[in-house]
């Protein structure tokens, strides 16, 4: 179910509108899923994750599955949130169980579910290869960027500023922050615990996302 995108409009800002826009009726379901369980700063991560992962495909020429990387990207984190924690099983596992179930309830066939499965599980991978999955790579590469502020040379800063300014990230790097550690704390051994240990809620106190145009944005309207 690969194919290209609409023509990008040249201006970053109109880019931006035009991707937050679900791009299939089973897209739309799944941030529907997403706003139902998770808070509004990590549905605005998981929306600026999809964002940024299908302008990277866009820029560098990766063939994505639309629909595919959007139900990926918007529930890749359902696994940190109280409906769905899971004290056992690492939250990137226990969010593509969760994936896989709503694949199955959009009629998916089986080897659609356990690809948007797979998407979910890889995005925490320290990196992923386009040959291997060409959703997870971008997704990795995305969320790296919006936690850590990783490989931002990557995207045309314009276009990473009209996106912050559009979805805010008011409260995502504290809320973050204390969930991966929660998740670190309970199982030191997973992908989490990893990212704890070499740093990851230093990043993301200091992510230059948080600073553009010299303003930290979680302070503003508060």
């Amino acid at each position: 179910m690969t194919s290209a995108p609409a023509p990008a409009p040249a201006d970053a800002a109109a880019r931006v509108e035009q991707l937050l826009a679900p791009p299939t009726v089973v897209a739309a379901r799944s941030r529907a899923v997403a706003a139902a369980h998770a808070s509004a700063a990590l549905v605005g991560h998981s929306e600026r994750s999809w964002v940024l992962a299908a302008e990277l495909g866009r820029r560098e020429g990766v063939a994505f599955d639309p629909e595919l990387l959007y139900a990926a990207s918007l529930l890749h984190d359902l696994g940190l949130v109280a409906s769905f924690d899971s004290h056992e099983v690492a939250f990137e596992r226990a969010g593509g169980d969760v994936a896989r179930v709503f694949a199955a309830g959009a009629g998916w066939d089986d080897d659609r579910q356990r690809r948007l499965g797979e998407v979910v599980v890889r995005h925490m991978w320290p990196a992923v290869s386009a040959e291997l999955d060409a959703e997870g790579h971008l997704l990795e590469r995305a969320t790296s960027l919006d936690v850590s502020g990783v490989g931002g040379d990557d995207w045309e800063p314009a276009f990473v500023a009209a996106l912050v300014e559009r979805v805010p990230r008011t409260g995502f790097a504290a809320e973050f922050g204390v969930a991966i550690a929660a998740q670190a704390h309970r199982k030191p051994a997973t992908e989490a615990g990893r990212a704890v240990r070499s740093g990851i809620t230093r990043r993301l106190a200091e992510n230059p996302l948080d600073r553009l145009g010299g303003v930290p944005l979680d302070r503003l309207g508060g």
